[in-house]
């Protein structure tokens, strides 16, 4: 039981370390990893009810919020300069990590109600598909640095929490505020640090609520309506075109190797549930 127990802290904790790197990533949703991992639900109780939730979950947010403070403040510059200097590889690598939850989520859904139609899934994804596409083709507005631009950074990323697939970074590049944001948040300056804990304040206990509410109640249908967000946002990701052949086949690599990171921790999660039932915990 201990060794599942170690086990279960450092999947938590290599899954929280993810979900920090890909927060601060331009294309990349925090909000996708963290349904990807089995995270967005606590995540929402955690934003509305924070004394049960800690009770419920304190074995699982620990490990994955030191996970993610050292992904966000030590990792996630070092796979920016990956993604920098070759976007490809980076992109495929978190569609692998994605992709590899996904057979779990779909698995989830399905058994919480297989008579649930699947149309929520279907609007889901096509809107999500066409807000994604209307996103990218909208012209840049260069907003400059201030109290408010930076409390509009922390509400977009509140909301790339609740919404998933919504690229908060990718937001901000357009309007010239991602790279004054990183640099706050690098420096720990609290002209942004302060602004922007504001701003995600305001969105995340604001929509965190409606969103728990509805996992409760109808639970089959939100989290269809969520896994057509996650199946559009991940697609979005795939790059169009690769510079050669030998980028092309490293970022095949990434794929199949951040595939079977993500499955293996799914696995491993699988086990660790099924112990714990068996032993009556």
């Amino acid at each position: 039981m201990k060794r599942n127990g170690v086990l279960q802290a450092i999947v938590d904790f290599v899954e929280g370390a993810i979900v920090g790197v890909g927060a601060i990533l331009p294309g990349v949703s925090g909000g996708v990893l963290s349904v990807a991992f089995g995270v967005y639900e606590p995540m929402m109780e955690l934003l509305t009810t924070p004394v049960p939730a800690v009770k419920k979950h304190y074995r699982m947010f620990i490990p994955f919020g030191i996970g993610w403070i050292v992904g966000f403040l030590l990792l996630a510059k070092g796979v920016e300069v990956l993604f920098n200097a070759c976007a490809p590889v980076a992109l495929m690598l978190f569609f692998g990590l994605i992709c590899g939850t996904l057979p779990e989520l779909f698995k989830v859904s399905e058994q919480s109600d297989a008579k649930k139609s699947w149309t929520p899934f279907v609007v889901s994804l096509s809107l999500a598909f066409l807000f994604f596409h209307l996103l990218e083709n909208a012209s840049g507005m260069t907003i400059p640095p201030s109290f408010f631009a930076f409390m509009f950074c922390g509400f977009l990323w509140g909301l790339s929490t609740i919404v998933p697939g919504l690229s908060s970074s990718s937001i901000l590049i357009c309007f010239g505020l991602y790279e004054p944001m990183t640099e706050g948040i690098a420096a720990l300056d609290p002209r942004v640090l302060v602004p922007m804990l504001l701003g995600i304040a305001v969105t995340a206990l604001s929509l965190a609520r409606l969103v728990n509410m509805l996992y409760k109640k109808h639970y089959a249908i939100t989290s269809r309506v969520v896994l057509g967000f996650v199946v559009a946002s991940s697609i979005k990701i795939v790059p169009a075109k690769f510079d050669s052949i030998p980028i092309l086949a490293i970022s095949l690599i990434c794929f199949v190797l951040g595939f079977i990171v993500a499955r293996g921790m799914d696995i491993a999660q699988k086990k660790q549930q099924n112990s714990s039932l068996e032993k009556g915990i």
